[in-house]
């Protein structure tokens, strides 16, 4: 008897231990709960710490609070110019409405799924009306930033909040890459080509104008030359005329003797001459040949 009794009350021990231990939770700082009644949902819990439900009838479904990283595998994207492209994004979002979120996907994978999709049509959608160049140059921002919108307002109605839509990479495929970069070398070649031909008319029309400028300038120079060459000898002949007039036989034999120098100084070695020659007075009768 008394076995019994200690039994028993060992079995209802336990099942009050049971009971309050299904009567009682507990949340984390990085968790938040939905309690839901026969399969409805009740309330939302986000406080941490130690919370109370009605056992057997109450359940506690619990959610991250966290932040969480979805990165969904590469896809081809046909821009707004008909150039594809592949496109590696990521999203970072967070479940801000426990309620709405067990009500729309009810699982993290269902949500991850849905999600995905919103993030494919939204790049989809938005890519499809802009060109390869815009994508390229600081109009990205802008575009990305269309794309995160869209998906944060679609988002919503799952009680999801997105922090971030981003690309890991935006590139060509391989055979768009191959074309792009032989046209790109092609056009390149072109204005190589056309650089050369115009650098070789410039160089033709300096050199031109460089060959104009010093026919000028050697013309100028022969000029002024000639005419310094006048002026010295109409100087040297002042000179010389008023050497004359002072000793006209000095002149006459100087004269005779630039004479020889420039007679003899080409001839041979030997020069066959008359003595009587009047060219060879001053050689024969020196300095008095000059006098008469």
């Amino acid at each position: 008897m008394i076995r019994n009794a200690k039994l028993t009350l060992i079995l209802a021990g336990i099942a009050i231990l049971w009971v309050l231990s299904s009567s009682f939770y507990t949340l984390s700082e990085t968790q938040q709960a939905l309690v839901v009644r026969l399969g409805a949902p009740r309330e939302v819990v986000t406080a941490p710490g130690l919370h109370l439900k009605q056992p057997f009838v109450e359940s506690v479904i619990y959610f991250d609070k966290r932040l969480q990283f979805m990165e969904p595998s590469s896809e081809q994207v046909i821009l707004g110019d008909q150039k594809r492209i592949e496109i590696d994004p990521y999203t970072i979002f967070r479940i801000s409405d426990s309620l709405r979120f067990y009500q729309a996907a009810h699982t993290m994978e269902q949500a991850r799924a849905i999600l995905s999709q919103i993030v494919s049509s939204s790049l989809r959608r938005e890519l499809g009306q802009v060109s390869l160049t815009d994508l390229l140059s600081d109009n990205r921002v802008k575009i990305v930033g269309l794309i995160q919108k869209e998906v944060t307002d679609r988002a919503a109605t799952l009680g999801i909040s997105i922090a971030e839509v981003r690309f890991h990479r935006a590139d060509l495929p391989p055979e768009t890459s191959q074309a792009i970069y032989d046209r790109m070398t092609s056009e390149r070649q072109r204005e190589a080509k056309q650089l050369r031909a115009q650098g070789a008319e410039w160089a033709q029309q300096i050199t031109s104008q460089a060959d104009r400028k010093r026919t000028v300038i050697l013309s100028e120079a022969q000029r002024q030359a000639d005419v310094t060459r006048g002026e010295a000898d109409a100087q040297a002949n002042q000179i010389l005329t008023a050497a004359y007039s002072k000793d006209p036989r000095f002149y006459k034999f100087y004269r005779s003797l630039k004479t020889y120098r420039g007679a003899l100084a080409d001839s041979g070695p030997t020069l066959l001459l008359s003595p009587k020659v009047d060219f060879l007075r001053t050689l024969n009768d020196g300095p008095a040949a000059a006098n008469r």
